[in-house]
């Protein structure tokens, strides 16, 4: 039977955070490397199964379950058993992911209706999805005309 000091050593808590990290950590690779051609799926049967101008929900659901599954996996739980003084805020400040990516957003955008460089991008990359088209469509009327 342990003591009450040997159950709370924190040294043995360290170990155990550590190895129960290292679990979590391979279980959330393990969600990521599935939700990435999942969510590409899910995606491209949301846009296809659009209804009156509004996708399918697909993708959104599967966020939802990824979500369940982040707060699952509960990857910083071993936080609860920090010394005191360990400070959890403020190492990123307030700007998240999220807002970085609007930012972007936005300038694009605006370059956009500027007429600025991703004008010329989208140009660009319309004229070679009319080459790819028009090959395509080459390829096909040759092997219709070899049948």
């Amino acid at each position: 039977m342990q003591t009450s000091t040997e159950k709370h050593n924190p040294h043995w808590t360290l170990i155990r955070d550590l190895a129960v990290l290292q679990v979590k950590l391979i279980v959330d690779g393990f969600r990521d490397v599935v939700l990435l051609p999942a969510s590409l799926i899910a995606a491209f049967l949301s846009l296809g199964r659009s209804e009156d101008g509004v996708p399918g929900p697909q993708f959104y659901r599967l966020l939802a379950v990824g979500k369940q599954s982040e707060h699952w996996i509960n990857l910083f739980g071993a936080l609860e058993n920090a010394p005191d003084g360990i400070d959890e805020s403020g190492t990123f400040g307030d700007t998240g992911i999220d807002d970085i990516v609007s930012k972007v957003e936005s300038f694009v955008v605006e370059e956009y209706r500027r007429g600025g460089v991703t004008a010329q991008a989208k140009s660009r990359i319309d004229e070679a999805l009319k080459k790819m088209r028009r090959k395509r469509d080459r390829d096909s009327d040759t092997s219709e005309s070899a049948d």
